[in-house]
């Protein structure tokens, strides 16, 4: 059997990468051009100089992650490409130039769900067994995804409101730390102590839906209110309290779907898997579960990247799923309509 090659493609916000993988395990390439220079001073992505800069770099990034492959058109099975949800105008670079190099080379077009793509991003690091639940944590994105094979992606929870990220970056900017907030609030918090007790959403019973909006406007109240008082708060001891009712959430309703779901493994995805605070403790809490086992991505591969988008394709290809040239970005993409299976 000869060995498959798929070349990942991934624009759906402010990272411009592409990556080959060989058999939906193996690694490559995997070329990144981040834009955080670029977004910093505005506190938060441009959607316009995102698509500019993705138009300026994606052919080199493309070509780079070729050559570090050693790889030519002619070796690569098929191209998988971002086709959602994100940026619609970011998108639409990342899909538009995956078309027209399948044409140009006569290669099979994959489409592919962003969030698959962070959900596969594990695959690079274990074999994935099923069923599993999988954890989603992003700027944009707090889900909970059960998964009885590969493919299949059903949605058990996700954020009625702010997600984690969303919220990270709000709280950040309250403490005036830099953006991406996100990795700011955790370096703060592994400073500070749990001295503020800041709410816990846990809607109504048996639900593995989120909701940080209350948590967000808590935080907002208390630093304000403190101010008004003339008491000073300790930033890192507010990012620490902060940190401590989000991961509490995370986890505790990760392991009652796991549980729920009879999961073999839990996987960590997305950007905010990064956050050290939140792997710790989700590592902790699986330790007294000896049926699960816990896969958790390089901080690498959690945020943005290309790899995962070709892990991602490697299954979809293999699964028969394609698209034609008619193929648009789609910002809105729901993943269980994603799912190949019912």
């Amino acid at each position: 059997m000869n060995d498959q090659y798929i070349l990942g493609i991934e624009t759906s916000c402010d990272e411009t990468a592409a990556a080959v993988v060989k058999n939906g395990t193996v690694i490559m390439s995997n070329v990144v051009a981040s834009q955080i220079e670029s977004h910093k001073r505005f506190g938060g992505v441009v959607p316009e100089i995102a698509s500019r800069h993705h138009v300026e770099q994606i052919i080199f990034v493309i070509e780079e992650a070729m050559e570090k492959a050693n790889v030519k058109f002619s070796d690569l099975t098929g191209i998988a490409v971002t086709s959602g949800p994100g940026l619609v105008g970011a998108l639409l670079i990342g899909v538009e130039t995956a078309k027209t190099l399948a044409f140009a080379h006569s290669l099979p077009l994959i489409p592919v769900h962003h969030i698959a793509g962070h959900i596969y991003a594990n695959r690079l690091v274990a074999e994935m067994e099923f069923p599993l639940v999988a954890l989603v944590v992003s700027g944009g994105h707090t889900e909970l995804i059960y998964m009885k094979d590969h493919g299949h992606f059903q949605v058990i929870g996700e954020t009625r409101d702010d997600a984690a990220g969303e919220a990270y970056d709000k709280v950040a900017r309250l403490l005036d730390l830099p953006y991406p907030g996100g990795p700011h609030i955790d370096r703060l918090a592994a400073k500070g102590q749990v001295v503020i007790d800041f709410p816990r959403a846990w809607l109504e019973d048996e639900s593995f839906d989120f909701s940080f909006s209350g948590l967000k406007s808590a935080v907002i109240n208390t630093v304000h209110n403190a101010h008004q008082r003339g008491v000073q708060l300790k930033p890192e001891d507010v990012a620490a309290s902060f940190q401590d009712s989000v991961t509490e959430v995370l986890v505790k309703k990760t392991i009652l779907a796991a549980e729920k779901f009879g999961a073999k493994q839990i996987l960590l995805a997305g950007g905010v898997a990064a956050n050290r605070g939140l792997r710790n403790r989700l590592s902790k809490a699986v330790e007294d579960f000896k049926h699960l086992q816990l896969i958790i991505p390089p901080l690498h591969l959690c945020t943005d990247n290309a790899a995962m988008i070709a892990a991602a394709g490697s299954v979809f290809y293999e699964k028969g799923i394609r698209a034609d040239l008619s193929l648009n970005a789609n910002p809105g993409l729901s993943l269980s309509r994603f799912s190949t299976e019912p």
